[in-house]
């Protein structure tokens, strides 16, 4: 050893002595271990990173060595994965040279084949959708079903199959359908469902290039259409599998049930009979049952009482859905007692409603002919809000909201229909015998009627409003004897008919029936609720 090389030697030795201590010195404390295992497990992870990188490179060619069948694994691996993407990917990575070249012409596995065709499967498989249609003013059921994205052919088609259960002229607005169909998108096959090759270059980003999008617009084939036009029937139209249409009306059993029900009035005749448990629709027809005897707004006095007896129908879920016939009514009102019982001389003609002696509860004018009406001015001598002095009032105000229907207190012809000069719009109603009405400051006219036309009583024959000469929203009502305006209220009017020999026997014997019925019959002060007792005689 020279004198050069000692002194080196010495040096290195003192300098690892030194590193040595510091390490020494280091791994006694806890951050120093802790950093000697954090910087060895960052070598080994980077030195792992590093390997696999190495490993998916292909190897280079040399003589004796087979490229195609001495592939490092995982480079053949990660071939395989490469190849199942058309070999896209391979286009971005830039790979080159001969591994390039057989990477594009390698044939599909069967893996890939099998991948590939259930996903084209999956993408032409028809997805089965709902959508509710409802019918507005002036559609058809043929517009609605287009509307809803269905084919003419298949509306078509459908509707012919429904006329043979159901007219389908019988549709109103408002009526709701729920169809069912299929929608499929047009796809061309090995594609994508938005993709169509049109081009035979094999190169990954030439087929990107030239694949050109196609009309995915759903396909919609109609496979049902169901809808209940009552609460008895429930329809449904079916496609078959050779594409034709099938009606079908599920009619429902509805159940019935008679209530014999009644209460004290306290404040109103339906407030009364709402609490008692009465459906609104059964106090509805009560009351115009009574509108010719009873005057709602002068007559009832808290004390008074009333019966009705009457049929209801049940779903078999135990579902009240329609009301049947009130057979019977009663309202005794202080000392005076009205019954009126139900009866249908001709079956050709609506029923009617006569008292205990055949006598038709119909006058020949109903008492007042709007609903729910109150009345705000009377008959007689009053100060007119308008005109600033008093004058004869000759007719009585029905206070109600503007629209309300206003209907014909009695049958006859339309001699006047159009403005009157204070009395606004204004209809004059013929109703025979020196008898006339009039109704004034109306809104609008009921739909095809005009002067001439012939109208039955409790025809709507217009809306009220507040026209001519009118401070708010109200009815203007009277009534005419030979030209000349009397009280509506205190006239006398010509009762309806009364049933005479054959006829009246009948009904006497229609009516013992009644009461015979009702002698046997609970009354129900709070109607039952009979529901809970169908839904369990239904399971």
């Amino acid at each position: 050893m020279d004198g050069l090389t000692e002194p080196t030697s010495q040096s290195f030795l003192s300098d690892w002595r030194r590193s040595a201590r510091r390490a020494t010195s280091a791994l006694a404390t806890t951050d120093g271990r802790w950093a000697l295992v954090s910087t060895s497990l960052t070598a080994v992870i980077a030195g792992s990173i590093a390997w696999l990188s190495l490993s998916t490179m292909p190897p280079a060619n040399s003589i004796g060595f087979d490229t195609a069948n001495h592939q490092l694994l995982p480079y053949r691996l990660f071939q395989d994965l490469m190849q199942s993407s058309g070999g896209a990917l391979y286009a971005a990575l830039g790979t080159t040279g001969n591994v390039h070249a057989r990477m594009e012409t390698a044939a599909p596995t069967q893996l890939d084949n099998a991948l590939a065709a259930e996903q084209a499967s999956e993408n032409q498989k028809p997805s089965i959708e709902t959508h509710t249609a409802t019918l507005d003013d002036g559609d058809t059921l043929a517009g609605a079903l287009e509307d809803a994205g269905i084919s003419a052919n298949d509306a078509n088609a459908a509707i012919s199959a429904l006329a043979k259960v159901y007219n389908p002229r019988s549709l109103r607005a408002g009526q709701s359908f729920d169809l069912t169909y299929s929608a499929q998108a047009d796809q061309s096959a090995g594609l994508p469902s938005n993709l169509s090759d049109t081009s035979s270059d094999n190169d990954a980003n030439g087929d990107l290039a030239s694949a050109q999008p196609v009309n995915a617009q759903p396909v919609e084939r109609l496979l049902s259409i169901s809808f209940s036009p009552t609460v008895e029937h429930n329809i449904t139209v079916t496609r078959a599998a050779d594409g034709s249409f099938t009606a079908n009306d599920a009619v429902v059993q509805l159940t019935d049930h008679v209530h014999r029900a009644g209460a004290t009035i306290d404040t109103s005749l339906y407030l009364s009979a709402m609490h008692a448990g009465i459906p609104a629709d059964v106090v509805v027809e009560m009351i115009k049952m009574f509108s010719y005897k009873v005057d709602f707004q002068r007559d009832i006095r808290p004390g008074d009482s009333f019966q009705v007896f009457y049929d209801y129908y049940y779903t078999p879920q135990g579902q009240p859905v329609k009301v049947g016939n009130i057979s019977y009514a009663m309202m005794k009102l202080g000392n005076r007692e009205i019954a009126l019982y139900r009866y249908q001389p001709n079956p050709n003609e609506p029923a009617d409603y006569f008292d205990a002696h055949g006598q038709s509860a119909k006058g020949m004018l109903m008492k007042t002919p709007v609903d729910g009406a109150r009345i705000t001015s009377g008959f007689g001598m009053r100060f007119h809000p308008i005109l600033g002095y008093t004058r004869m009032h000759k007719g009585v105000d029905f206070g109600v909201p503007i629209g309300t229907p206003v209907m014909a207190a009695g049958s006859g012809t339309i001699a006047f229909m159009g403005w009157e000069h204070g009395y606004g719009k204004f209809v004059l109603l013929n109703n025979g015998n020196g008898y006339s009405t009039a109704y004034a400051h109306l809104s609008r006219f009921a739909p095809g009627l005009h002067k001439g036309s012939h109208v039955r009583q409790a025809q709507v024959i217009a809306y009220s409003g507040m026209t001519g000469m009118a401070t708010g929203p109200h009815l203007h009502y009277e009534v005419r004897i030979d030209g000349k305006q009397v009280n509506p209220i205190t006239v006398k009017i010509a009762q309806g008919r009364k049933l005479q020999g054959r006829e009246l026997q009948k009904f006497l014997a229609a009516r013992m029936h009644i009461d015979a019925t009702l002698a046997t019959t609970k009354l129900e002060t709070k109607v039952a609720d009979v529901s809970s007792d169908l839904r369990q005689a239904a399971k």
